[in-house]
Protein backbone atom coordinates (compact mmCIF):
# COMPACT_ATOMS: atom_id res chain seq x y z
CA UNK A 1 0.00 0.00 0.00
CA UNK A 2 1.34 3.42 -0.93
CA UNK A 3 1.93 5.87 1.86
CA UNK A 4 -0.99 8.23 1.01
CA UNK A 5 -3.33 5.25 0.92
CA UNK A 6 -2.26 4.34 4.44
CA UNK A 7 -3.08 7.89 5.45
CA UNK A 8 -6.52 7.93 3.88
CA UNK A 9 -7.38 4.67 5.62
CA UNK A 10 -6.38 6.17 8.97
CA UNK A 11 -8.44 9.31 8.42
CA UNK A 12 -11.42 7.32 7.18
CA UNK A 13 -11.32 5.19 10.30
CA UNK A 14 -11.35 8.30 12.46
CA UNK A 15 -14.20 9.88 10.51
CA UNK A 16 -16.27 6.72 10.03
CA UNK A 17 -15.54 4.80 13.20
CA UNK A 18 -19.22 4.45 14.05
CA UNK A 19 -19.52 1.74 11.41
CA UNK A 20 -17.42 -0.42 13.67
CA UNK A 21 -19.09 0.47 16.97
CA UNK A 22 -15.78 2.06 18.08
CA UNK A 23 -14.71 -1.46 19.03
CA UNK A 24 -11.20 -2.85 18.50
CA UNK A 25 -11.01 -5.74 16.06
CA UNK A 26 -8.61 -8.58 16.62
CA UNK A 27 -6.38 -10.12 13.96
CA UNK A 28 -8.94 -12.90 13.77
CA UNK A 29 -11.54 -10.39 12.54
CA UNK A 30 -9.19 -9.31 9.79
CA UNK A 31 -8.07 -12.71 8.51
CA UNK A 32 -10.51 -15.52 9.20
CA UNK A 33 -13.98 -14.09 8.65
CA UNK A 34 -14.91 -15.05 5.12
CA UNK A 35 -18.29 -16.76 5.35
CA UNK A 36 -20.97 -16.26 2.75
CA UNK A 37 -24.26 -17.53 1.50
CA UNK A 38 -22.96 -17.97 -2.03
CA UNK A 39 -21.78 -21.28 -3.47
CA UNK A 40 -18.25 -20.16 -4.28
CA UNK A 41 -17.18 -19.66 -0.67
CA UNK A 42 -15.99 -22.37 1.71
CA UNK A 43 -17.01 -20.82 5.04
CA UNK A 44 -20.61 -20.83 6.22
CA UNK A 45 -22.66 -18.29 8.14
CA UNK A 46 -22.61 -20.69 11.07
CA UNK A 47 -18.82 -20.68 10.98
CA UNK A 48 -18.72 -16.94 11.40
CA UNK A 49 -20.98 -17.18 14.46
CA UNK A 50 -19.01 -20.07 15.92
CA UNK A 51 -15.75 -18.19 15.40
CA UNK A 52 -17.09 -15.08 17.11
CA UNK A 53 -18.32 -17.09 20.09
CA UNK A 54 -14.81 -18.28 20.92
CA UNK A 55 -13.88 -14.84 22.24
CA UNK A 56 -16.99 -14.36 24.40
CA UNK A 57 -16.85 -14.28 28.17
CA UNK A 58 -18.67 -17.00 30.09
CA UNK A 59 -21.40 -14.51 31.00
CA UNK A 60 -21.92 -13.53 27.38
CA UNK A 61 -22.00 -17.16 26.28
CA UNK A 62 -24.84 -17.82 28.73
CA UNK A 63 -26.72 -14.76 27.50
CA UNK A 64 -26.45 -15.68 23.85
CA UNK A 65 -27.38 -19.31 24.50
CA UNK A 66 -30.58 -18.13 26.16
CA UNK A 67 -31.56 -16.00 23.15
CA UNK A 68 -30.64 -18.79 20.72
CA UNK A 69 -32.82 -21.26 22.64
CA UNK A 70 -35.73 -18.85 22.49
CA UNK A 71 -35.18 -18.46 18.77
CA UNK A 72 -35.09 -22.21 18.20
CA UNK A 73 -38.40 -22.60 20.06
CA UNK A 74 -40.12 -19.85 18.09
CA UNK A 75 -43.28 -21.05 16.36
CA UNK A 76 -44.09 -17.95 14.32
CA UNK A 77 -42.16 -15.67 11.99
CA UNK A 78 -42.96 -12.75 14.28
CA UNK A 79 -41.34 -14.49 17.25
CA UNK A 80 -38.33 -15.52 15.16
CA UNK A 81 -37.92 -11.92 14.08
CA UNK A 82 -37.95 -10.68 17.69
CA UNK A 83 -35.17 -13.04 18.78
CA UNK A 84 -33.12 -12.57 15.62
CA UNK A 85 -33.13 -8.83 16.26
CA UNK A 86 -32.12 -9.50 19.89
CA UNK A 87 -29.14 -11.50 18.61
CA UNK A 88 -28.17 -8.65 16.31
CA UNK A 89 -28.25 -6.16 19.19
CA UNK A 90 -26.31 -8.54 21.44
CA UNK A 91 -23.44 -8.77 18.95
CA UNK A 92 -23.46 -5.00 18.43
CA UNK A 93 -23.99 -3.71 21.96
CA UNK A 94 -22.63 -6.43 24.25
CA UNK A 95 -20.06 -8.33 22.20
CA UNK A 96 -18.97 -5.49 19.90
CA UNK A 97 -18.45 -7.81 16.95
CA UNK A 98 -19.28 -6.53 13.50
CA UNK A 99 -19.71 -9.63 11.34
CA UNK A 100 -22.27 -11.44 13.56
CA UNK A 101 -24.22 -8.19 13.90
CA UNK A 102 -24.33 -7.87 10.12
CA UNK A 103 -25.37 -11.50 9.74
CA UNK A 104 -28.30 -11.29 12.17
CA UNK A 105 -29.38 -7.94 10.70
CA UNK A 106 -29.38 -9.67 7.32
CA UNK A 107 -31.37 -12.61 8.74
CA UNK A 108 -33.91 -10.31 10.38
CA UNK A 109 -34.44 -8.46 7.10
CA UNK A 110 -35.18 -11.73 5.31
CA UNK A 111 -37.73 -12.60 7.98
CA UNK A 112 -39.40 -9.19 7.87
CA UNK A 113 -39.23 -9.14 4.06
CA UNK A 114 -40.17 -5.50 3.53
CA UNK A 115 -38.42 -3.10 1.17
CA UNK A 116 -37.42 -0.93 4.14
CA UNK A 117 -35.88 -3.77 6.16
CA UNK A 118 -34.13 -5.29 3.15
CA UNK A 119 -32.56 -2.02 2.04
CA UNK A 120 -31.60 -1.06 5.60
CA UNK A 121 -29.73 -4.32 6.19
CA UNK A 122 -28.15 -4.12 2.75
CA UNK A 123 -26.92 -0.58 3.44
CA UNK A 124 -25.24 -1.78 6.63
CA UNK A 125 -23.36 -4.36 4.59
CA UNK A 126 -22.47 -1.94 1.78
CA UNK A 127 -21.26 0.78 4.16
CA UNK A 128 -18.80 -1.69 5.62
CA UNK A 129 -17.97 -3.18 2.23
CA UNK A 130 -16.69 0.12 0.84
CA UNK A 131 -14.90 1.40 3.93
CA UNK A 132 -11.11 1.58 3.38
CA UNK A 133 -10.08 -0.96 6.02
CA UNK A 134 -12.71 -3.61 5.33
CA UNK A 135 -11.13 -7.06 5.89
CA UNK A 136 -10.47 -8.54 2.40
CA UNK A 137 -11.61 -11.99 3.50
CA UNK A 138 -14.97 -10.54 4.50
CA UNK A 139 -15.71 -8.71 1.24
CA UNK A 140 -17.37 -11.57 -0.72
CA UNK A 141 -19.51 -12.44 2.30
CA UNK A 142 -20.76 -8.88 2.75
CA UNK A 143 -21.35 -8.44 -0.98
CA UNK A 144 -23.03 -11.82 -1.37
CA UNK A 145 -25.48 -11.21 1.46
CA UNK A 146 -26.15 -7.63 0.36
CA UNK A 147 -26.85 -8.89 -3.17
CA UNK A 148 -29.50 -11.29 -1.87
CA UNK A 149 -31.24 -8.49 0.01
CA UNK A 150 -31.03 -5.95 -2.79
CA UNK A 151 -32.38 -8.28 -5.43
CA UNK A 152 -35.40 -8.95 -3.22
CA UNK A 153 -35.90 -5.23 -2.62
CA UNK A 154 -35.67 -4.47 -6.34
CA UNK A 155 -38.31 -7.10 -7.07
CA UNK A 156 -40.59 -5.09 -4.78
CA UNK A 157 -39.56 -1.72 -6.21
CA UNK A 158 -37.53 -1.73 -9.44
CA UNK A 159 -37.31 2.07 -9.25
CA UNK A 160 -35.29 2.14 -6.04
CA UNK A 161 -32.18 3.94 -7.30
CA UNK A 162 -30.17 3.51 -4.10
CA UNK A 163 -30.77 -0.24 -4.16
CA UNK A 164 -29.62 -0.36 -7.79
CA UNK A 165 -26.45 1.59 -6.92
CA UNK A 166 -25.74 -0.68 -3.97
CA UNK A 167 -26.22 -3.77 -6.13
CA UNK A 168 -23.59 -2.34 -8.45
CA UNK A 169 -21.32 -1.77 -5.46
CA UNK A 170 -21.56 -5.48 -4.63
CA UNK A 171 -19.91 -6.30 -7.95
CA UNK A 172 -17.44 -3.41 -7.82
CA UNK A 173 -16.06 -4.03 -4.33
CA UNK A 174 -17.15 -7.49 -3.24
CA UNK A 175 -15.01 -9.76 -5.39
CA UNK A 176 -18.08 -11.76 -6.40
CA UNK A 177 -17.52 -11.40 -10.14
CA UNK A 178 -14.61 -11.33 -12.56
CA UNK A 179 -16.42 -8.64 -14.53
CA UNK A 180 -16.57 -5.32 -12.63
CA UNK A 181 -18.50 -3.82 -15.57
CA UNK A 182 -21.55 -5.57 -14.13
CA UNK A 183 -21.33 -3.18 -11.23
CA UNK A 184 -20.37 -0.10 -13.20
CA UNK A 185 -23.28 -0.51 -15.61
CA UNK A 186 -25.79 -0.83 -12.78
CA UNK A 187 -24.58 2.37 -11.14
CA UNK A 188 -24.35 4.23 -14.44
CA UNK A 189 -27.94 3.24 -15.11
CA UNK A 190 -28.88 5.61 -12.28
CA UNK A 191 -26.19 8.28 -12.76
CA UNK A 192 -26.79 8.65 -16.49
CA UNK A 193 -30.43 9.34 -15.69
CA UNK A 194 -29.55 11.74 -12.86
CA UNK A 195 -25.94 13.07 -12.91
CA UNK A 196 -26.60 14.86 -9.62
CA UNK A 197 -27.12 11.59 -7.75
CA UNK A 198 -24.27 12.09 -5.29
CA UNK A 199 -24.30 8.54 -3.96
CA UNK A 200 -24.04 7.02 -7.43
CA UNK A 201 -21.22 9.40 -8.34
CA UNK A 202 -19.45 8.53 -5.09
CA UNK A 203 -19.60 4.78 -5.76
CA UNK A 204 -18.30 5.27 -9.31
CA UNK A 205 -15.54 7.52 -7.97
CA UNK A 206 -14.49 4.87 -5.48
CA UNK A 207 -14.50 2.32 -8.29
CA UNK A 208 -12.29 4.55 -10.40
CA UNK A 209 -9.92 5.09 -7.49
CA UNK A 210 -9.77 1.38 -6.81
CA UNK A 211 -8.83 0.66 -10.44
CA UNK A 212 -6.20 3.42 -10.54
CA UNK A 213 -8.24 5.73 -12.77
CA UNK A 214 -7.53 8.70 -10.55
CA UNK A 215 -8.44 11.46 -13.01
CA UNK A 216 -11.90 9.97 -13.56
CA UNK A 217 -12.28 9.50 -9.81
CA UNK A 218 -11.36 13.15 -9.24
CA UNK A 219 -14.07 14.30 -11.66
CA UNK A 220 -16.71 12.30 -9.85
CA UNK A 221 -15.59 13.23 -6.32
CA UNK A 222 -15.83 16.89 -7.37
CA UNK A 223 -19.41 16.31 -8.49
CA UNK A 224 -20.20 14.71 -5.14
CA UNK A 225 -18.78 17.70 -3.26
CA UNK A 226 -20.65 20.12 -5.51
CA UNK A 227 -23.90 18.41 -4.54
CA UNK A 228 -22.86 17.73 -0.93
CA UNK A 229 -20.39 20.49 0.11
CA UNK A 230 -19.78 18.97 3.56
CA UNK A 231 -19.05 15.40 2.43
CA UNK A 232 -15.81 14.81 4.35
CA UNK A 233 -15.36 11.28 3.09
CA UNK A 234 -15.43 12.45 -0.54
CA UNK A 235 -12.96 15.23 0.30
CA UNK A 236 -10.47 12.84 1.88
CA UNK A 237 -10.61 10.52 -1.12
CA UNK A 238 -10.33 13.50 -3.49
CA UNK A 239 -7.25 14.80 -1.69
CA UNK A 240 -5.66 11.36 -1.87
CA UNK A 241 -6.36 11.08 -5.60
CA UNK A 242 -4.66 14.44 -6.14
CA UNK A 243 -1.73 13.23 -4.07
CA UNK A 244 -1.49 10.00 -6.04
CA UNK A 245 -1.38 12.01 -9.28
CA UNK A 246 1.40 14.21 -7.84
CA UNK A 247 -0.81 17.31 -7.66
CA UNK A 248 0.39 18.31 -4.22
CA UNK A 249 -1.08 21.81 -4.18
CA UNK A 250 -4.57 20.46 -4.85
CA UNK A 251 -4.07 17.71 -2.29
CA UNK A 252 -3.04 20.28 0.34
CA UNK A 253 -6.05 22.43 -0.57
CA UNK A 254 -8.52 19.61 0.05
CA UNK A 255 -6.79 18.20 3.12
CA UNK A 256 -6.97 21.73 4.56
CA UNK A 257 -10.72 21.90 3.84
CA UNK A 258 -11.19 18.60 5.66
CA UNK A 259 -9.15 19.81 8.63
CA UNK A 260 -11.28 22.97 8.87
CA UNK A 261 -14.53 20.97 8.84
CA UNK A 262 -13.70 17.98 11.01
CA UNK A 263 -14.30 18.14 14.76
CA UNK A 264 -12.26 15.10 15.78
CA UNK A 265 -8.94 16.18 17.38
CA UNK A 266 -7.03 13.06 16.31
CA UNK A 267 -8.20 13.53 12.72
CA UNK A 268 -7.17 17.20 12.76
CA UNK A 269 -3.73 16.24 14.04
CA UNK A 270 -3.27 13.52 11.42
CA UNK A 271 -4.31 15.87 8.60
CA UNK A 272 -2.04 18.64 9.83
CA UNK A 273 0.88 16.21 9.87
CA UNK A 274 0.07 15.08 6.34
CA UNK A 275 -0.09 18.65 5.06
CA UNK A 276 3.33 19.40 6.55
CA UNK A 277 4.77 16.31 4.85
CA UNK A 278 3.38 17.39 1.49
CA UNK A 279 4.88 20.88 1.85
CA UNK A 280 8.42 19.55 2.26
Amino acid sequence: MKKPQVFVVAIAILLLGLLYFFAPRSNKDQTTLSNTTSDNQSVTNQSIIDDAKTSLSAEHKISILSIENQLSRSKTTADSLVYTKKLARFWADSANRLAPYLYYTYSAALLENSEKSLTFAAQQLIDNLITPDAPPALLPWMAGNAKVLLEKALEMNPNNDTATINLGACYLFGNISDNPMQGILKVKQVVDKNPQNAYGQFILALGGKKSGQYDKAIERFLIVIQVQPSNLEAMVHLAECYELTNKKDEAIKWYTKVKDLVNIPDAKAAISKRIKELKK
